[in-house]
């Protein structure tokens, strides 16, 4: 082709069209004269052919097909020997055929992670350089990608141009739609090769093998904590910076994540779309539908590797593990204390700032928790299957059905004496190490539990907050009003085994039982006398200290007993004894 001119090369080029579209109408009318003949032929000779004009049919079709499958493999001359599919560029076969040698020839210098296409290492890269070309004109949010941008566009138009065929919900994005319709059709054609899970997603498969590996690819700059996935560092990140983008427009409440808020709007609109085939109770959240079910079913397939205990929900038994290595990851920035479980926290940190949220509307009374409107309703909705004793908290029903088990999980390390809670042991171990981290402000004594530095300081304050409706009688102590009204009603609910007696207190008959046992498990340092009862050892210990805390106000005589020293008094008022 050298030497010829542009103006040359241009009248060569429309020579040969004319030639080839002359050639192109010739071969129309030989065609159409063809079948004109063929409509011209006789009827008794048409019906000679008859026969034999599906087989030409036939041939007239596979000679058609024969002729598009060659055009296609001009077309698409690269094939793929292992799933067939065709290519009409080499660069696109060869990006192709890495999907199934698994081959990543484009790493990343920052982080190294490898791509098989560089514009997926080119898209990586804006990860790093924090690059995002692409601003929304609505709220100026920015994106490394145009197609995100264009996704996000559809949430201030409100677009939705696919839809399922079977429930009708519409969707933004194409391949949500795909994954939608797996729910329909149940298919999850990404395996787990370890523990054979299926997933419909392969990021959601890719995400799952991050279980087996232990990857955590993701770090938090300010605490150092890592993360499998990077919308959970996001999501984590929130922590730290305080943000809470998504508002409540009932109510104000804010929240970090979307499906928080979401899942919160559900409180005001009382929408529970998940219902239980059992006994068809109503949930918010299908999580929560799932974990019920177990209370039908009796599953608990999360098992503690110490003890055997089995649990339902796999948060319980991470609390549950807590119990056993003591860990309390929760810190009290006022006091120290620490606890298992973020909420005990939050409920602690209302004692340092008094907050009272909720407010009673029967007697205006202000509480830290939620409990307290069961008081005035009555409503126990957790029942005992043994004894059909009912509470108001799941709490309290979970910790009496130890009562009817006999468990106690928690042993103290120094003498053996084992409790079915934890709190029990924690007290009783200020039994061992003398601890008695409250004191009282006015009379400076110490306390080992601040429930009882509360009982104390009522004396000083004389409160007593709770009155017999018999006889008017007040008492500082919810449950010393209880037992009070035993006197009234006669009920002696603790009976002994052996003789019969009842008590209307357990204390009562556990120290009745020693009579039959002969226990005294409170012996005299000084003589080794023993006795069933600590105040009366403490009583006994002042024959050898010789103190008599107990002075006559009128005489000075001093008592080791307050009986004695009541019984003395009437000397001096001329009551008889």
């Amino acid at each position: 082709m050298i030497g010829w001119s542009s103006s040359g090369l241009l009248k060569m080029w429309t020579k040969i069209k004319f030639e080839y579209n002359l050639y192109q109408a010739e071969e129309q009318i030989g065609l159409k004269q063809e079948t004109d003949t063929c409509m011209m032929v006789p009827v008794d000779e048409q019906t000679d052919h008859t026969e034999s004009e599906p087989n030409r049919n036939q041939v007239i079709f596979q000679e058609a097909a024969e002729a598009e499958n060659q055009n296609q493999e001009r077309r698409k001359p690269f094939s793929c020997d292992i799933c067939k599919k065709c290519f009409a560029f080499k660069s696109a076969f060869d990006a192709h055929m890495r999907t199934h040698t698994g081959e990543k020839p484009f790493t990343c210098v920052n982080c190294g992670k490898g791509f098989s296409h560089k514009g997926n290492l080119t898209k990586h890269m804006m990860i790093h350089t924090g690059e995002k070309p692409f601003s929304c004109v609505n709220c100026g949010k920015s994106f490394s990608q145009k197609g995100n941008l264009t996704q996000h566009m559809m949430n201030h138009t409100g677009e939705k141009p696919f839809s399922c065929v079977k429930c009708g919900k519409s969707f933004s994005q194409k391949q949500d739609l795909t994954w939608h319709m797996m729910i329909h059709t149940g298919e999850k054609p990404f395996s787990c090769v370890n523990c054979g899970k299926c997933f419909s997603r392969k990021q959601d498969l890719t995400k799952h093998m991050m279980i087996h590996t232990g990857e955590k690819p993701f770090s938090c700059v300010k605490c150092g904590k890592s993360f499998s996935q990077k919308q959970v560092l996001t999501q984590h990140m929130m922590i730290h910076t305080g943000e809470k983008p998504f508002s409540c427009v009932t109510c104000g409440k804010r929240f970090s994540r979307k499906q928080h808020l979401t899942r919160h709007m559900m409180i005001h609109t009382g929408e529970k779309p998940f219902s239980c085939v059992k006994c068809g109770k109503g949930f918010s959240q299908k999580g929560y539908l799932t974990q019920h079910m177990m209370t039908h079913t009796g599953e608990k397939p999360f098992s503690c590797v110490n003890c055997g205990k089995g649990f339902s929900h796999k948060q319980h038994l991470t609390l549950h593990m807590m119990t056993h290595t003591g860990e309390k990851p929760f810190s009290c920035v006022n006091c120290g204390k620490g606890f298992s479980r973020k909420q005990h926290l939050t409920q602690h940190m209302m004692t340092h700032t008094g907050e009272k949220p909720f407010s009673c509307m029967n007697c205006g009374k202000s509480f830290s928790q939620k409990q307290h409107m069961k008081i005035h309703t009555g409503e126990k909705p957790f029942s005992c299957v043994n004894c059909g004793k009912s509470f108001s908290r799941k709490q309290d029903l979970t910790q009496h059905m130890i009562i009817h088990t006999g468990e106690k999980p928690f042993s103290c390390v120094n003498c053996g004496k084992a409790f079915s809670h934890k709190q029990h042991l924690t007290q009783h171990m200020m039994i061992h190490t003398g601890e008695k981290p409250f004191s009282c402000v006015k009379c400076r004594k110490c306390f080992s539990h601040k429930r009882i530095l509360t009982q104390h300081m009522m004396i000083h304050t004389g409160e007593k907050p709770f009155s017999c409706v018999k006889c008017g009688k007040s008492f500082s102590r919810k449950q010393d009003l209880t037992r009070h009204m035993m006197i009234h009603t006669g009920e002696k609910p603790f009976s002994c085994v052996n003789c019969g007696k009842s008590f209307s207190q357990k204390r009562h008959l556990t120290l009745h039982m020693m009579i039959h046992t002969g226990e005294k498990p409170f012996s005299c340092v000084n003589c080794g006398k023993g006795f069933s009862q600590k105040q009366v050892l403490t009583r006994h210990m002042m024959i050898h200290t010789g103190e008599k805390p107990f002075s006559c106000v009128n005489c000075g005589k001093g008592f080791s007993r307050k009986q004695n020293l009541t019984h003395h008094m009437r000397i001096h008022t001329g009551e008889k004894q």
